[in-house]
């Protein structure tokens, strides 16, 4: 029994695409001389709408992780995509010095994001994004803010569901407003 709860956890585990974004090494100056410490972040994702972050800390690289892998595990969110490749409309994302804003992009535009933003992306399963680091180059704060970002995302389903429309309303809606102004340029 507990053999097959060990293969069930490892097929689970499987599923996840898991990043090293960065690792830090502090020391800390004892009688003896330095004793260094690692602290890793890892951004944790399924490739199809899920995606976590974690920080761990300790003695050496390959525990801190572990770590790290384990909290990003356990504080997964869901994002919803559009196509299963983009994001559904542009949004905004902030936490403290770091902000980033996110955009939906047309089919083969690729992940053109910096360093931190990529890994999230990545994992997350998005082929087609375009996204802007303002502020500060800190990758805790650049995957924070990100994740604000990206937990502001909304689908047509859930603003619709919200609304008590239908989704084709809501679209049909849009539609009209975008050839309205397109309407009044030609006239």
């Amino acid at each position: 029994m507990a053999r097959q709860d060990m293969r069930d956890r490892e097929e689970r585990d499987s599923e996840f695409v898991d990043k090293l974004v960065h690792i830090n090494r502090v020391a800390k100056v004892v009688k003896g001389g330095r004793r260094f410490g690692f602290a890793a972040l890892v951004v944790v994702g399924d490739q199809k709408g899920r995606v976590g972050f974690g920080h761990g800390k300790a003695r050496e690289v390959p525990e801190a992780i572990r770590k790290a892998t384990e909290a990003a595990k356990r504080t997964m969110i869901r994002v919803p995509l559009r196509e299963g490749r983009t994001l559904h409309h542009d949004v905004e994302g902030r936490h403290g010095a770091g902000k980033v804003i996110l955009r939906a992009a047309p089919a083969g535009t690729g992940i053109i994001a910096g360093g931190p933003m990529r890994a999230v992306f990545e994992t997350l399963g998005v082929q087609d994004v375009v996204a802007k680091s303002l502020g500060t180059s800190n990758p805790y704060n650049m995957v924070r803010a990100t994740f604000e970002a990206l937990k502001r995302e909304d689908s047509p389903r859930s603003v619709a569901a919200r609304r008590g429309l239908k989704v084709s309303a809501l679209q049909a809606r849009r539609r009209d407003t975008d050839e309205a102004p397109a309407a009044a340029a030609e006239g």
